[in-house]
Formats: structure tokens, C-alpha cells, sequence
């Protein structure tokens, strides 16, 4: 397991402080792509549960941001990270389809959304590496 997936699942784990999907994908990034944690952690408070409002995935938009600050600005690969996320959640990006899919699948809410910040930080780090 990656250096940041194993982050990110630490972030995850904290109780004391909420570390978001959108937070706990960029936050293990910060210090490789030249910002702080806290610069991190505040960048990405908005983007949380869809945008707040059930928007696109705060993992995705995390994953997005991460590449964007490695200098990973290339449409097609936004592009390509938001179609692998897509072909592997029922051509959905858009948080209330998600965790509806997911309810109606009878899972749990957490694990789901853990799922989808390991999922992007793993993708996240692929594509910053595999793209040098």
C-alpha cells in the first residue's frame, strides 16, 4: 500500500477532526506538490459531500485538485481520471448517486466513501507517477 492511500486511511480514522473526501485526498499530497497540510486541509473544506450539496464527489474533486497542483493540468487527463472513476461506479460521478446506489445495494455510507478517497489517491499518485 502507498505512503498516501496509508494516509489517507489515517485521516479517515480521525474522530476528533472531520478530514472530509475531498480533505482526506489532497491532505496526504500537500508537502510532495509544495503546499502545507492546513493550506490543504482549508482548499478542499468546500468540497466535502458533493460541493456540500451532492455535487460531483469531493473524492474526485480531491483527486482533481492533487493533480492540478502536480502540475497535471491536462484536459485529457482529467479527463481519464474522472472516465476510471466513472467505468468503476456505474457511470456515476455525482455524490447522491453514489451513496444512493450504494444504499440501495444495502452498504453503509463510511466505508463507501473510504472506498471512493482510496480509490482516488491511488489513481491520484498513478497518474502523477506514470505521467513523469
Amino acid at each position: 500500500m502507498s505512503k498516501f492511500v496509508e494516509k489517507a486511511k489515517e485521516l479517515r480514522a480521525i474522530t476528533e477532526i472531520h478530514y472530509n473526501c475531498a480533505q482526506a485526498v489532497i491532505v496526504p499530497f500537500a508537502e510532495e506538490v509544495g503546499i502545507t497540510p492546513e493550506q490543504a486541509y482549508r482548499v478542499a473544506a468546500n468540497f466535502g459531500a458533493g460541493m456540500k450539496m451532492g455535487s460531483v464527489c469531493g473524492a474526485v474533486t480531491g483527486g482533481l485538485m492533487v493533480l492540478g497542483l502536480a502540475g497535471k493540468d491536462d484536459p485529457a487527463m482529467a479527463n481519464a481520471f474522472c472516465r476510471t472513476i466513472r467505468d468503476n461506479h456505474h457511470n456515476c460521478l455525482e455524490c447522491r448517486d453514489l451513496l444512493r446506489i450504494n444504499h440501495e445495494q444495502g452498504k453503509e455510507k463510511k466505508p463507501h466513501c473510504d472506498g471512493m478517497v482510496y480509490e482516488c489517491v491511488a489513481l491520484a499518485e498513478k497518474m502523477i507517477h506514470d505521467g513523469e
